[in-house]
């Protein structure tokens, strides 16, 4: 009986931290309609959701889109984010996105990053596809800053994340891999260099400055 209460007491205490969050879906659409562009083809939103005052992302057991007609999964990377379609429909049906998390919504706050597409991430780029890349990124923030152009940050080059977050080394004709990331400044990318990469990039973000 007393290893019995004892389990019992485990579960409920486990399940108090425990939460299903119900996000109205119009929240994000209202980002990814954003990319829905030529210019930003390369481009996604990944959201999450960061502990507060510890910075880690909380850990998502499962994500979701829910209308009254279906229901549709959402990949849950092993960095516990995840992307969602830009569907003006599902706008329009109210959709929700539940998202279960592992443990109560109030100390995890949502987290919205910009990255490339999983398509572009690879061991080998040519100087052109490296220029592309950067373009994107440019593209965006010039077309959000069209009218508060000095309210937003420009884009100073690319910085590559690795999943091994150890990882030092220095590829030919490279600058050095440190701590997992590898950042490549205008500067290098204006010299129109090919990129050999050790191991294939867990996502490339832009490495942006307000100046």
């Amino acid at each position: 009986m007393k290893k019995l209460t004892f389990l019992l007491c485990a579960f409920l205490t486990f399940s108090s931290y425990a939460e299903v969050l119900n996000v109205e879906y119009s929240r994000f659409y209202s980002h990814v309609r954003k990319l829905n562009d030529e210019d930003t083809k390369a481009l996604q939103f990944a959201f999450g959701f960061v502990r507060v005052g510890e910075g880690h992302l909380c850990k998502i057991n499962d994500a979701k889109i829910v209308t009254q007609k279906q229901t549709l999964p959402l990949e849950v990377t092993s960095e516990n984010r995840f992307t969602v379609p830009s569907e003006k429909v599902l706008k329009m049906a109210e959709a929700v996105v539940r998202i279960d998390l592992e443990e109560a919504a109030n100390v995890c706050d949502m987290s919205v990053q910009l990255e490339t597409k999983p398509e572009y991430l690879k061991t080998e780029y040519t100087a052109e596809e490296l220029d592309m890349l950067l373009e994107q990124y440019r593209s965006f923030f010039n077309e959000m800053g069209s009218f508060l152009s000095f309210m937003m940050p420009s884009v100073e080059g690319l910085l590559f994340h690795f999943e091994n977050g150890t990882l030092n080394t220095a590829p030919k004709d490279t600058p050095a891999i440190n701590g997992g990331m590898l950042m490549l400044k205008t500067q290098w990318l204006e010299q129109k260099k090919s990129l050999s990469l050790p191991e294939k990039p867990l996502r490339i973000t832009a490495i942006a400055s307000k100046g």
